[in-house]
């Protein structure tokens, strides 16, 4: 699927147990609707979401060499709320579009990943969003946006998870 001149993005669900189908379904409905261009090669790290689609390249698990070169060679980042996808992705200097698990879709236990989101858009490293009916939107805005360079030091990121749990 992978040539030349397209553009790739990788969606990156997590490892966990916890399935979110809620973002897939709105990607395929953004294809379905020409909202994502059919030139554009999708590759999904569902993890235990379970979804088939016609237009992207949906994998349980991609092992960990593989998984590093797609992180490389994407465009676009769309990943959920946890913090070692976004981090992962903002140190290679990537576009990244984060949606939140939510509890209330039983995505997950509690809420946390809206402030994890919260945190890393306000600070400019990526366009967060806190909901799947703003995607339409941030994909026509994720081409123009320059994400803020993430300093690759400990301190740094230590920073980042002071303010996010003294926010909370």
């Amino acid at each position: 699927m992978l040539g030349v001149d397209l553009l790739m993005i990788f969606v990156i669900l997590g490892t966990q147990d916890k399935k979110f189908p809620r973002l897939l379904d709105a990607l395929q409905k953004k294809i379905d609707e020409g909202k994502i261009s059919k030139k554009e090669e999708i590759i999904v790290q569902a993890g235990s979401t379970k979804f088939e689609s016609k237009d992207m390249e949906v994998f349980n698990l991609i092992e960990q060499d593989k998984f590093n070169i797609l992180m490389e060679q994407a465009d676009t980042i769309i990943t959920h709320g946890g913090v070692g996808s976004i981090v992962t992705a903002v140190k290679l200097g990537k576009k990244v579009i984060a949606v939140p698990r939510l509890k209330q879709y039983g995505e997950h236990v509690n809420d946390h990943q809206i402030q994890i989101v919260e945190t890393f858009s306000n600070q400019g490293f990526i366009k967060g969003i806190k909901d799947v009916s703003e995607l339409k939107e941030t994909l026509r805005e994720i081409d123009t946006f320059i994400p803020n360079k993430l300093e690759s030091n400990t301190e740094h990121i230590i920073n980042i998870i002071e303010d996010f749990i003294q926010n909370v």
